[in-house]
């Protein structure tokens, strides 16, 4: 297989999606975010402890506005690392809206 190839098998490339879930039903998601070339954008570790950088430092300030801009959401546990962030988002759009009105439109649908 290709992808086998180019990762040397060094990083686990089938999705880890479940198959027969609808992913746009509410629920209790596992988040994983990763920089690009896995660089350590967010920080290093030292003697066991996380130091943040100053992009470590935003993306944890973002993370844990979620909830200010989108109500429906509930954060749980988090973790940041070197180069990826694991996080639990909780989302229980039933009583709030529908997914279409979630975010604002980008653009304006009249002129």
């Amino acid at each position: 297989m290709e992808t086998e190839n180019k990762f040397k098998n060094r990083y686990r490339i089938k999705s880890a999606r479940k198959l027969d879930w609808d992913y746009t039903n509410d629920g209790w998601y596992f988040v994983t975010i990763c920089t690009k070339n896995m660089e350590p954008f967010f920080g290093n570790i030292t003697d066991g402890k996380m130091n943040l950088s100053e992009i470590g430092k935003i993306a944890k300030k973002y993370w844990q506005e979620i909830p200010k801009h989108f109500p429906f959401v509930e954060l749980n546990e988090f973790i940041i690392m070197p180069n990826h962030i694991h996080g639990i988002i909780g989302i229980n759009n039933f009583n709030c809206c529908r997914r279409d009105e979630a975010m604002p439109r980008l653009y304006a649908t009249h002129m």
